[in-house]
C-alpha cells in the first residue's frame, strides 16, 4: 500500500526546486570576489538615517537599502557588522569587509588607503528655526548655535562671530534650541529631515537648506557620503560604482530618500570630489 504524500512534504519540495531555479537563473551584472562567497559584507553602525543595523541584525537606512540593491543585482546576500565607526577603516583596509557605510565622507586622506565610491548624497548644512530661515545672511545678529568641528564652523564664525555658540553634540545643541536659549541652530539637512519624519523629531521647527553663500564653503560646495572598499578589489569598486549609476537612472535611489523623507535633490552630488 502507498503511503500518501502529505501537502507540506509537496508544498516543502516545490519550494526547493523554486529556489534552486532562482539561484541557477540569477545572473551578476559584475564580475568580482568578495570577502565570503555569496555575500556582500558590509561593516557598519548606527547613524540614522544612512544606517541602522539591531542586535536582531536588522540593517536599514539609506545606504543599507541601496546596498541591498546592489547586492539583488550581483546576486548576493548581504552580511552586515557591527564595527565601531573609529575601526570601520581598518576593517576594510584588512580585507574583513567588502563595503564600509556609516555615511563616510569623500576625503582625500581616505581615498590614499581605500576606494571611496561614486558619491551617494550631499550632507547639505541646514537651519533649524522656528520662521523657516534660510540664508546665512538672515542669521545676523542672532543667537546662533552649531556642533564644535563640523566643517562650516570656521567661515561661520568669520561671517557671524561671537553670536555663534559650539556644542559638543547633536543632542546639546538641539536641547539649546528646543529650550529657546538660541533662536537658530545649524546641522545637517539629511539628519533634521529624517528625524522630523520618523520620530516626530524637532516639532514646531522649519528645517531649510541653506542657500549657497560663498563666505561658507560648506553651503557651496558640500560634502559627499561615499562607501569605503578595498584598495586591492577595484573589480568590486567599478561594480558598485556602476550599480549606484543604475539605482539612480532606475530611480530606485529617488525611492530610497523619499522613505527616509529625505529630498531626491540631495542625490544630486555632482561631480566626485574632496571634502575640504
Amino acid at each position: 500500500m502507498k503511503r500518501p504524500v502529505s501537502c507540506f512534504a509537496v508544498g516543502a519540495a516545490l519550494m526547493v526546486a523554486a529556489t534552486s531555479a532562482m539561484a541557477v537563473a540569477c545572473t551578476p551584472a559584475h564580475k568580482f570576489s568578495t570577502v565570503s562567497p555569496g555575500s556582500l559584507t558590509v561593516a557598519t553602525s548606527t547613524l540614522p538615517p544612512f544606517d541602522s543595523l539591531d542586535v536582531s541584525g536588522n540593517f536599514s537606512g539609506i545606504e543599507a537599502d541601496l546596498i541591498r540593491y546592489i547586492a539583488a543585482r550581483e546576486c548576493l546576500r548581504v552580511q552586515p557588522a557591527m564595527v565601531d565607526p573609529t575601526g570601520q577603516t581598518q576593517y576594510v583596509m584588512a580585507g574583513r569587509a567588502d563595503l564600509g557605510a556609516f555615511g563616510w565622507y569623500r576625503s582625500e586622506a581616505r581615498s590614499t588607503v581605500l576606494n571611496l565610491s561614486a558619491p551617494l548624497l550631499v550632507e547639505r548644512l541646514a537651519i533649524y528655526s522656528k520662521d523657516g530661515s534660510d540664508s546665512i545672511e538672515s542669521l545676523k545678529g542672532r543667537r546662533v548655535g552649531t556642533v564644535q568641528g563640523y566643517l562650516w564652523v570656521p567661515d561661520l564664525r568669520a561671517v557671524l562671530g561671537d553670536s555663534v555658540k559650539l556644542y559638543p553634540t547633536p543632542v546639546a545643541l538641539a536641547q539649546d534650541l528646543a529650550a529657546g536659549r538660541i533662536d537658530a541652530a545649524i546641522d545637517s539637512y539629511t539628519k533634521g529631515a529624517y528625524a522630523q519624519t520618523h520620530s516626530n523629531g524637532y516639532p514646531n521647527l522649519k528645517i531649510k537648506p541653506a542657500k549657497p553663500d560663498n563666505r561658507v564653503r560648506a553651503s557651496v560646495s558640500p560634502a559627499q557620503t561615499a562607501f569605503l572598499m578595498p584598495k586591492s578589489n577595484d573589480a568590486l569598486a567599478k561594480a558598485i560604482d556602476e550599480d549606484i549609476a543604475e539605482a539612480r537612472a532606475s530611480g530606485e535611489f529617488s525611492r530610497i530618500l523619499k522613505h527616509y523623507g529625505v529630498e531626491s535633490s540631495s542625490a544630486d552630488a555632482g561631480a566626485p570630489r574632496f571634502v575640504k
